[in-house]
């Protein structure tokens, strides 16, 4: 078992560098299903190259690696509480190598352990089988995805949907509404995975469990392979699509597994993961701990096709305009921007999340931040030889969290710029409308194609937040994103919402009886 550890460490790099094969082909699928010049499609040009660049760099598909869960199946007999040691080590070390970002935080201080080490992190669940070998498999699931997770107790109420029963049409439903209520905030186009039966938390298990499934595996259950074609075939109908900026593919996979329940309880749990889908396996010598395996194809069996050269079409409506702004912005250059604008951004921009915007709700900024970009995104940071900090992956982080504070702050300081994931509320919306700004929404996940537009860390204040928190000061360069939110009233995210609901009404009538 000497070798165990550095599988454990080799198994993480690669979960988290390297989407593997079959999780592209369902990508490639989905850029052949798109129209061509679509925001949908653009977005997912963008996450193709990011998925390349993730490989070549050997970094961070997306910045958020998520609370790393392992499954161990073990021989009898096998050390468990080794192993267990092993796999802390192996963490530590990934994360002090920016191959994870540090996202353990103290639930009660906030507080940052640096590490990925703490009460409940990472996730380790053990397994004893019969077979002579080690199997591990983890999963990176970010907390965008997390956050979308969703968990029904039938019968139940559903909008758009109306009663679910406690019987297979129920499910039905409830499978639906999961893929709706998650618009773009969990980085669709995703994965489900779901759980029927059990209780409150082994129905959340089992629904992640099932994320470790292949996305051509066929369900054993005739009822439940019926009911996974289903909803591949119609939550596409949705109208999400990629990042929620409508599209003909909202969803890549769907598995489905059941176990006995309560009498008095019935639950359908769902696991939503994004595009970014982070899971990878390997079979382990249980002798001298080497990997012997990989359990899923890597991504190096499948390399990404890249566009060809083309002229871009027109997005969805109307000729797409691409303005050049410089920081600071004026309200001028704000107020001529309309939603479905791709803005490409130079100069000074700056990080906060969740934080610093509690933060700024009762103090002064450390930096003037009138006519300011402030992207909603935790990169994972390195220094380099030199001692100087550099960017190893940024992608944005949902937005909608910050929405009790960003009204507020856009108000106070006079930001010009909101970039991050998934839209913002109406409270949001108003202050963008009132003091002239605009929502920039980047392609979630894209954390390598991000990371290269930042060619200098000027500086960071608040660094005892811990690195994700942290206001980092960044030099940028190229920072494309599309305008969906502006300051003429306009939300594409409220529009995509509304048509997507106006769609899944289509499926109230039973189908399953």
């Amino acid at each position: 078992m000497k070798q165990f550890q550095e599988s454990m460490y080799n198994l993480i790099v690669e979960t988290s560098t390297n989407l593997p094969a079959d999780v592209r082909e369902a990508i490639q699928e989905a850029r052949r299903k798109e129209d061509a010049g679509t925001r949908s499609a653009l977005s997912l040009s963008t996450i193709a190259d990011n998925i390349r660049m993730a490989e070549c760099n050997v970094s961070p598909i997306c910045q958020d690696t998520g609370m790393p869960t392992f499954i161990v199946r073990t021989p009898v007999g096998a050390n468990q509480l080794e192993m267990k040691k092993a796999i802390i080590e192996a963490v530590a070390q990934a994360t002090k190598d920016s191959k994870l970002r540090t996202n353990s935080v103290d639930s009660l201080t906030g507080a940052n352990s640096g590490d990925n080490i703490g009460p409940g992190t990472p996730v380790i669940h053990f397994e004893q089988w019969e077979r002579p070998e080690i199997e591990a498999s983890l999963i990176l699931k970010g907390g965008g995805c997390e956050n979308k997770n969703i968990q029904y107790s039938l019968p139940t109420e559903l909008e758009g949907l109306g009663k679910a029963g406690r019987d297979l049409d129920g499910i039905r439903k409830c499978i639906l509404h999961a893929v709706y209520q998650a618009q773009g905030q969990g980085c669709s186009a995703g994965f489900i995975g779901v759980g029927i039966g059990g209780d409150r938390t082994t129905g959340y298990e089992l629904a992640k469990h099932q994320l470790f499934r292949t996305v051509d595996d066929v369900n054993p259950n005739e009822e439940l392979r019926k009911l996974e074609d289903y909803v591949m075939e119609n939550a596409n109908k949705l109208g999400i699509g990629t990042m929620g900026f409508g599209g003909q593919v909202s969803l890549l996979g769907c598995k489905v597994g059941v176990m006995n329940r309560l009498p008095a309880s019935f639950f359908v749990s769902v696991a939503y993961n994004c595009w970014a889908f982070r899971r990878q396996g390997v079979l382990i010598d249980a002798g001298t701990g080497e990997i012997t395996e990989w359990v899923y194809r890597r991504g190096t069996e499948l390399p990404m096709q890249k566009d060809e050269p083309s002229e871009v079409a027109a997005a969805d409506s109307g000729e797409r305009r691409e303005i050049v702004l410089q920081t600071p912005i004026s309200e001028e250059q704000i107020r001529s921007l309309r939603v479905g604008d791709v803005v490409i951004i130079n100069g000074p921009m700056y990080t906060g999340r969740d934080a610093l915007h509690k933060y700024l709700m009762d103090h002064d900024s450390p930096v003037d931040l009138n006519g300011a970009a402030i992207y909603h995104c935790g990169p994972v940071m390195a220094k380099d030889g030199d001692g100087n900090w550099v960017v190893k992956a940024a992608g944005p982080t949902t937005s909608i969290r910050e929405e009790p504070y960003q009204g507020d702050i856009i108000k106070k300081f006079g930001i010009r710029a909101v970039i991050g994931k998934g839209g913002m509320g109406a409270k949001t919306l108003k202050a963008l409308q009132e003091h002239g700004g605009v929502y920039l929404n980047a392609i979630g996940g894209a954390a390598q194609y991000y990371a290269e537009c930042f060619k200098k860390v000027e500086g960071v204040d608040f660094l005892e937040f811990g690195i994700p928190e942290a206001m980092w000061h960044l030099q940028t360069e190229g920072f494309a994103a599309i305008v969906t939110m502006d300051s003429h009233g306009n939300s594409l995210h409220a529009e995509v919402e509304h048509d997507s609901r106006t769609k899944l009404e289509q499926f109230k009538e039973p189908v399953f009886v």
